[in-house]
């Protein structure tokens, strides 16, 4: 009798451990302009989505795998982290010293740093454009590009839900949005 009160009295100190661990995980989540977890997903349709797929290690450093089908026959796989200076780091496998800088949620409007550093024909001069408390907007101008110097894009994050684009639905951390 004893020794099932003790085991429950572990199953109950476990059950509160880790319902604090899903609390603390919705929190970051909400905190972030991406958040990142295995499972997330922006789908458009089902010829159009992004869903982080997995996780890596690369040069020491947890990766996320981001797997994109664009319209149906298209596909792209990038891995990205948010580092401890809140800046959004895309990193591959197959050259594990080489990052790109793809956003920096700390930045404030008016800011710029570049993608690479390198001044080289994948660097990107990036502006951020506008900032509140629940969105930030990028400009990305690939200034070093012969032909696409001066034609810039802007990629836009929502906090907790990540990119601002026409999403049917988004799931962040199982927590279904449909729009």
């Amino acid at each position: 009798m004893i020794q099932s009160k003790k085991s429950l009295g572990y199953i109950f100190i476990s059950l509160i451990i880790l319902s604090c661990q899903t609390n603390k995980e919705q929190q970051l989540a909400a905190d972030s302009y991406l958040p990142m977890q295995i499972g997330n997903l922006w789908y458009m349709n089902a010829q159009s989505y992004t869903e982080i797929q997995d996780s890596v290690r690369i040069n020491n450093k947890l990766f996320y795998k981001f797997y994109s089908l664009v319209g149906g026959d298209a596909v792209s796989t990038v891995y990205l982290r948010i580092d401890e200076h809140n800046r959004l780091i895309e990193g591959y496998p197959d050259s594990p010293l080489k990052t790109y800088i793809s956003a920096d949620f700390s930045a404030n409007k008016g800011d710029k740093f570049f993608t690479t550093g390198e001044k080289d024909e994948n660097d990107n001069e990036v502006t951020v454009v506008q900032k509140s408390d629940h969105e930030i907007t990028f400009s990305f101008d690939p200034i070093y590009h012969p032909n696409l110097k001066g034609y810039p894009t802007q990629v836009k994050y929502i906090k907790g839900k990540g990119w601002a684009e026409k999403y049917q639905k988004i799931k962040i951390n199982g927590v279904v949005y449909q729009e």
